[in-house]
């Protein structure tokens, strides 16, 4: 047992617990998680709330290392009653080499990844307890900003019923196939030194005001063909605009993607704090890790520079201390949003960024420590190498 905070007592995870939450830590070059590949090696959980992991490298000096550890720190850190996480290192033998080669190589030929997105794209699930806190303002702001500083970053609006995302990029068109592919392309746009792929149900419908009354099963299907058989590029991150609470599409998604992070946005109101927290939980549930809360319409400030707690205050905050997780930002009510997001115009775009936009510009500065982008300069690079040869082998005799 270990003692949280409230001064309730938290019981402490077992080590199958801590196992199964590494399954989330994925080999960013081969695709598979660190325990399938035989590179966790245990975990031990002690009375006092400190975990010992131990973790064996495919050599000792791995470039990844320092991304590894990241992720389990973070990982095994987001269990309840865990008060310190130790990491222990060795490294894997010539055998144990070759029979995670055989693993990556047998998962290629089952087509084991069972996402198109590539497994060195970070995921970040921008996800709500409730509508109305402005999750798609969050995550079209976040991707624009990404991609102005000259990233390439994937845009999935999985908000099926309220999909939103579109109008608020600026993008137009249907979905088309990818030449010479079985899949379909995402709309691309340029946006300063980067470029947005955007796939999202209203650009599968012929007017935005269509209403889509689907149940859960077909919903989740839409949701599988955005991460099957969208030809998504190298990109760097891909952003998930999730629809609100705790449903079929939200846990399907989390699912699918175990190496996702999960970002959580509320509004400084006590209800949707309270909210917010059911939908960390299902994140956690499925062993993904909470990167950060981030706090939307915290305060409006005036042109005389009063603040004004239009909707409380403190929310985000106390969120993130109940999480704890840091509070990646808060975005103040600011007049320039709505228009914006009608208009396909981001605030965070503009030359001189208001209030709402300068907050996200530092947001994405947190995120950008708290989920960073994956080092490709890594120890298991011929391993990788050989996968996406035998991958493309499998293409040419499949077509």
């Amino acid at each position: 047992m270990t003692r949280v905070s409230d001064g309730a007592i938290a019981a402490l995870p077992t080590a199958d617990d801590v196992m199964n939450v590494l399954r989330g830590v994925i080999d960013p070059e081969l695709g598979t998680d660190i325990v399938e590949l035989g590179m966790a090696r245990g975990a031990v959980v002690n009375p006092e709330g400190l975990v010992e992991v131990t973790v064996a490298l495919t050599t000792a000096g791995c470039p990844l290392r320092a991304q590894i550890q990241r992720d389990v720190r973070s990982r095994v850190g987001g269990l309840p009653g865990v008060e310190k996480v130790k990491i222990h290192w060795s490294e894997l033998t010539q055998e144990e080499k070759a029979a995670a080669m055989s693993k990556a190589r047998f998962n290629v030929s089952q087509n084991a990844p069972d996402t198109a997105v590539p497994p060195t794209t970070k995921v970040v699930m921008v996800a709500s307890g409730k509508g109305g806190v402005g999750k798609s303002t969050v995550t079209v702001n976040l991707a624009a900003e990404l991609a102005r500083r000259g990233m390439r970053i994937g845009v999935m609006d999985a908000d099926i019923w309220g999909y939103s995302v579109p109008r608020m990029l600026g993008v137009e068109g249907r979905l088309a196939g990818a030449e010479d592919e079985k899949k379909i392309a995402p709309n691309e746009k340029e946006v300063g030194d980067g470029i947005l792929e955007v796939v999202s149900m209203g650009f599968l419908v012929d007017r935005e005001e269509t209403a889509l009354m689907w149940r859960g099963l077909i919903l989740n299907r839409a949701v599988q063909h955005f991460l099957e058989d969208v030809r998504w590029g190298p990109v760097d991150y891909l952003l998930i605009d999730m629809p609100p609470g705790t449903g079929d599409v939200q846990m399907g998604i989390a699912k699918m993607l175990p190496q996702a992070e999960m970002v959580v946005v509320t509004t400084p109101a006590r209800s949707a704090q309270k909210v917010a927290t059911r939908v960390a939980s299902m994140g956690r549930s499925n062993y993904l890790r909470v990167a950060g809360v981030i706090e939307n319409m915290s305060a409006f400030v005036a042109p005389n520079g009063e603040s004004y707690d239009i909707f409380g205050q403190g929310g985000g905050q106390e969120l993130a201390d109940e999480l704890g997780v840091p509070l990646l930002g808060q975005v103040p009510i600011d007049g320039a949003v709505a228009p914006g997001g009608d208009e396909g115009a981001p605030v965070v775009l503009e030359e001189t960024p208001g209030p709402a936009g300068a907050a996200f510009r530092a947001i994405a500065d947190r995120l950008l420590e708290e989920v960073p982008p994956v080092d490709m300069a890594g120890c298991t690079a011929r391993i990788f190498e050989a996968v996406g040869q035998a991958l493309a082998n499998l293409d040419v005799v499949s077509s």
